[in-house]
């Protein structure tokens, strides 16, 4: 089993709950399990009509949906990081000697097979175990 589990979550997705639950079967006695948020900031030509306000209440917004889904979940600790999502997953859990990622996946449609998923690219680049949890 897991000592030490990280477990990116999509806040707009409803998988995070289950995502969360199979970490914790992953689990050793005792293991610590990241709830780890990605916030994306805005790119190219959008970034453009966003103050800096508006991008930071967005942020804290973001920060305040991930508390409360992990809010009274023993064992969880719930951090947000800045970066694009699935270098910074791969770079979060390098940095932290995490040794699984537990992700959550959609069904892939044909826009994953030429660009790729987060979780697809987290699979490829994560240097721990992965376990991919898909909704069907």
């Amino acid at each position: 089993m897991y000592k030490k589990i990280l477990v990116p979550m999509a806040l707009d997705h409803g998988i995070s709950q289950h995502t969360l639950e199979v970490a914790r079967a992953l689990s050793a006695e005792g293991a610590e399990i990241i709830a780890l948020h990605v916030y994306e900031m805005p790119q190219g030509s959008v970034s453009a009509y966003l103050d800096d306000e508006m991008v930071a209440e967005a942020y804290r917004s973001a920060a305040r949906l991930l508390r409360e889904k992990t809010e009274g979940i023993e064992g969880v600790t719930a951090q947000i990081v800045k970066g694009h999502t699935a270098r910074t997953i791969i770079d979060f859990a390098n940095h932290n000697d995490v040794d699984c990622i537990v992700i959550g996946s959609h069904k892939p449609d044909i826009s994953d097979y030429f660009l790729g998923s987060t979780a697809s690219r987290v699979v490829r680049h994560a240097g721990c175990a992965v376990h991919v949890h898909r909704r069907l």
